[in-house]
């Protein structure tokens, strides 16, 4: 029976190492992709923003929806989003591909649709709504789950990046969007939601 316990354990640990090396992989290809995007509106002169950037309550705006993630300000607000964008990313992704894309796809979804409801007009731009998205999913899913890890791991992340949750709320100053942050922590709480089974499958990490 020892025998069989430590290969388990071996199993287990080379698929969490496999998802820790898609992670890095997937976050930063995506980065990379987000970089690559940013230099290009900089030689655009930013006209990227103003045709794909999320418009509220514009039929167009509608698309937007699925772009406005992918351009930022300027280079400073992208360099504020790329860091805890990997962080939490990558501890999502070691519960698997499934629960990493899930989670973004609702991130996105409910920070988009949010925006275009409530927004206060003009163009909104970023992937904050992503990294407020994939930091609820985790501070939620470990009392969803029921599971003392993820728990540990929610307070860890709160004690370290929870200030950033004020920036849900309508008093963050003029130029940052609470609308999109706003959804984007509703959407990752929605995936938790949904995910609360399938994440507690054998092998799901942290």
């Amino acid at each position: 029976m020892s025998g069989l316990t430590g290969n388990g354990n071996l199993g287990q640990r080379r698929t969490v190492a496999a998802r820790a090396k898609g992670g890095l992989l997937v976050l930063g290809t995506f980065v990379v992709l987000l970089f690559v995007i940013e230099l290009f509106n900089m030689v655009m002169l930013r006209s990227l923003n103003a045709t794909f950037g999320l418009r509220p309550r514009s039929a167009d705006g509608l698309l937007d929806i699925f772009t406005f993630p992918l351009l930022h300000a300027n280079l400073n607000h992208l360099l504020s989003n790329s860091l805890p964008l990997i962080i939490f990313g990558f501890l999502v992704f070691l519960s698997g591909l499934r629960v990493f894309l899930t989670a973004l796809a609702f991130s996105w979804l409910g920070s988009g649709l949010t925006v275009w409801l409530i927004g206060d007009g003009g163009v909104t731009v970023g992937a904050s709504g992503l990294v407020f998205g994939l930091f609820s999913f985790l501070l939620v899913r470990g009392f969803i789950n029921r599971s003392w890890r993820q728990i540990l791991l929610a307070v860890v992340l709160f004690m370290g990046y929870g200030s950033i949750l004020l920036g849900v709320l309508p008093i963050a100053a003029g130029y940052i969007s609470w609308q999109a942050h706003l959804g984007g922590a509703a959407g990752g709480v929605v995936a938790a939601l949904l995910l609360r089974r399938r994440s507690r499958a054998p092998g799901a990490a942290l």
